[in-house]
């Protein structure tokens, strides 16, 4: 690798790290005979880790991190006074190749700036697409971020060649989108997502008459917004991500708890460090509407409309309705298990089919992957004290259960082991 591309290597990959929705999503593709790598199905690319523990990495980078709009949010907006570079289709092309030869990585993260036009943009991350797999028959994890405004033809394209897609909304609402990025509104974006969904339901349609059919974006798409840079409630950001559930190809929105790159800009917050405990709420809500059953107006509403920071969604669920609680865990059906604190899909799974052919007790709740140091207030069974949250009430149940505060300890006290 030349120093010039080893310097545009380091420009555009720290470009490319603000952008958090870049993990694979259980999209395989076989190796062919003659082909160059494999996507293993169920694990996670961009420093994710597979269930045996180990790291799965991918390419993270930006084709240029030079663009024409001035979004006040992004680092790479026109008016900053930045490193700025651009790699060639085909050194992108070779980078890829030679880093996955070295074992580096197993896939690409591939993202740009808007030059030109969009659509002189989309076309260049296509060309890269096209080439891995066509030139160099890379049958490695890719994800292409689709430019905003590119045309149906260009989006259809990329998505013959790419795992998944991304258009990212960036900023929930249209008001302060607006605000922000005023070149920029959220029909741009929606579009894109559009043609992606149809691609996707068009290419299962032919797939089902032709084994042979090409497949379209396998693993689906996904967005990303930003939390914290304005002033939407948690309310506004999860009706919005439900909303996008709804849709059959959207699998999954990131949030993105934002980072304060641009402080001269009096329209952004100053904050001192990222919402990160916002931002861990939100993607524990976002998980709850996605497996537990659970709609938006029952986490947030308008006299509540951000979520606890201090106890988890679910939790604060069941503190705030005592009435169905506790439950039996011999008769409750499977969709109250859901909700109650502790309980998981799996664990509630398993309750469901071993209590057929035993009475279930506390260590065999531990057994099945319940948290019980929650579940306990919520439910009866055998061998479990009888302290539940209709003798403790919700405000006993909360104070057991928040996290005990840190004491901090004095660096210079000397601290002596007796230990053998």
């Amino acid at each position: 690798m030349n120093e010039q591309v080893l310097h545009k290597l380091k420009v555009l990959a720290e470009s490319a790290k603000y952008d958090v929705s870049c993990a694979s999503s259980g999209t395989v593709r076989r190796n062919t005979k003659g082909g160059v790598g494999n996507t293993v199905g169920g694990v996670g690319i961009c420093h994710s880790f597979a269930e045996d523990g180990r790291c799965i990495s991918l390419l993270k980078i930006m084709l240029t991190n030079y663009c024409i709009y001035d979004c006040a949010y992004c680092i790479n907006r026109v008016s900053n006074d930045i490193p700025r570079a651009t790699l060639s289709v085909t050194e992108l092309v070779e980078l890829t190749m030679e880093f996955y030869r070295r074992n580096y990585i197993e896939g690409l993260f591939l993202s740009s700036g808007v030059v030109r036009n969009p659509d002189y943009t989309m076309e260049r991350l296509v060309r890269v697409a096209k080439d891995l797999r066509v030139k160099h028959r890379f049958n490695g994890y890719i994800h292409l971020k689709s430019i905003p405004c590119a045309s149906q033809e260009l989006v259809h394209e990329a998505g013959l060649y790419a795992d998944r897609m991304s258009v990212n909304l960036e900023i929930p609402t249209e008001r302060n989108l607006k605000l922000l990025a005023p070149e920029k509104d959220h029909r741009s974006v929606y579009l894109p997502m559009k043609y992606i969904q149809q691609g996707v339901l068009e290419s299962a349609e032919e797939r089902k008459l032709h084994r042979h059919a090409p497949r379209f974006v396998p693993a689906g798409q996904s967005t990303q917004m930003i939390v914290g840079a304005t002033d939407e409630t948690d309310k506004d950001i999860l009706s919005v991500s439900s909303a996008l559930y709804r849709q059959p190809t959207m699998k999954r929105v990131y949030y993105s708890g934002y980072v304060a790159v641009n402080t001269y800009d009096k329209r952004l917050p100053l904050l001192k460090q990222p919402p990160l405990v916002r931002e861990n709420r939100l993607y524990q809500a976002d998980w709850l509407l996605r497996y537990y059953q659970f709609r938006v107006d029952e986490l947030v509403d308008d006299a509540s409309p951000h979520l606890d920071m201090e106890i988890d969604p679910k939790l604060a669920w069941a503190l705030k309705h005592p009435e169905l609680f506790p439950v039996d865990i011999q008769s409750a059906d499977y969709e109250m298990l859901l909700r109650v604190p502790g309980i998981g899909v799996k664990s509630a799974k398993m309750i469901v089919m071993s209590r057929r052919f035993s009475r279930i007790g506390f260590y065999e709740l531990k057994q099945m992957g319940a948290v019980m140091k929650k579940a306990r207030f919520f439910i009866t069974c055998r061998e479990l004290p009888d302290k539940t949250i209709h003798e403790l009430g919700p405000a006993g149940v909360r104070r057991l259960l928040l996290p005990k505060p840190k004491r901090k300890e004095d660096e210079r006290q000397l601290t002596l082991d007796f230990r053998d």
